[in-house]
């Protein structure tokens, strides 16, 4: 199936473009987390968003919930790992699943982290950002992975148990006993600076020198915008738009913090329309 719409990301901007393109019945897929936005949810107190006074980012949540119940919207629960154009449409691969789309909305957020140096050249190559897909490669072997989100233990834990070690770099705080508990899990408080290797993976470089691995698994919110869709313009760490929330590759849009400053939920949710209505106009 060929979507209308693929929507990347499921915070205000992703809420806001997904639901003017149901109402508009357009056939679309979401992907995301089902959850929103985790910067929404921790929200102490929203004063500016118009028509809904001293709120909570936990209830405003609950409402973009409500709404997406009401309207029968379904999210995939997936990372979206790589965009490519694939003849007259996009296709975006998620893990295990591949989408077809006419057009993209990315609504990702603010991507705070850029790709590691040797990361983009590496990927295939022993950089993997699924582990599902690519883990029993691995079977038996060396590896290390990067994890910036305790959402994603059971994907370490499901390689753990094929790997025969597995050097943890956990990007967050409270690490599970889950993790901490497993006797080949090797979980390092120094961050990984590279990735290392000449044609294929080697190892990851840290402050305390390289540590040997056969195979890197990155597990993020996102992978970089210069991984994600090789040739979308940047401007000072954003998506470069126009006042149609254009991007410089023709079918793809974006919306919210990834379009820069402010970074406001109400500035979100209405580029996330405009977003919408540019892509009715080139359907």
């Amino acid at each position: 199936m060929i979507y209308d719409t693929a929507i990347v990301g499921t915070g205000p901007a992703g809420v806001s473009a997904a639901l003017t393109l149901t109402i508009r019945d357009k056939n679309i897929v979401w992907i995301g987390d089902p959850s929103l936005s985790g910067k929404v949810e921790k929200a102490e107190k929203i004063l500016n968003y118009p028509g809904v006074a001293k709120t909570t980012g936990k209830d405003l949540n609950a409402l973009f919930k409500e709404q997406i119940a009401d309207l029968g919207i379904e999210i995939q629960d997936h990372m979206v790992t790589g965009i490519m154009p694939f003849g007259d449409h996009f296709a975006l691969t998620a893990g295990e699943e591949f989408y077809e789309a006419k057009t993209v909305i990315l609504a990702t957020g603010i991507v705070f982290k850029v790709a590691l140096p040797g990361e983009s050249e590496l990927v295939g190559k022993g950089v993997s950002y699924c582990a599902t897909c690519d883990g029993r490669l691995y079977k038996g072997r060396k590896i290390a992975v990067i994890c910036n989100n305790p959402r994603f233990e059971s994907e370490v834990l499901f390689l753990a148990d094929l790997a025969e070690s597995v050097d943890l770099f956990a990007e967050y705080k409270d690490v599970s006993s889950e993790l901490t508990d497993r006797a080949n899990i090797n979980i390092h408080s120094k961050k990984a600076g590279a990735v290392k290797g000449e044609g294929r993976v080697e190892g990851v470089e840290t402050d305390d020198g390289v540590i040997e691995a056969e195979g890197l698994f990155i597990l993020r919110d996102s992978v970089s915008m210069s991984t994600l869709l090789p040739g979308l313009e940047i401007m000072d760490g954003h998506i470069n738009v126009n006042r149609s929330m254009e991007t410089n590759i023709k079918g793809v849009f974006a919306a919210g913090d990834c379009t820069g400053r402010p970074y406001q939920y109400t500035k979100a949710v209405g580029e996330g329309n405009i977003a919408a209505h540019g892509v009715l106009e080139v359907l």
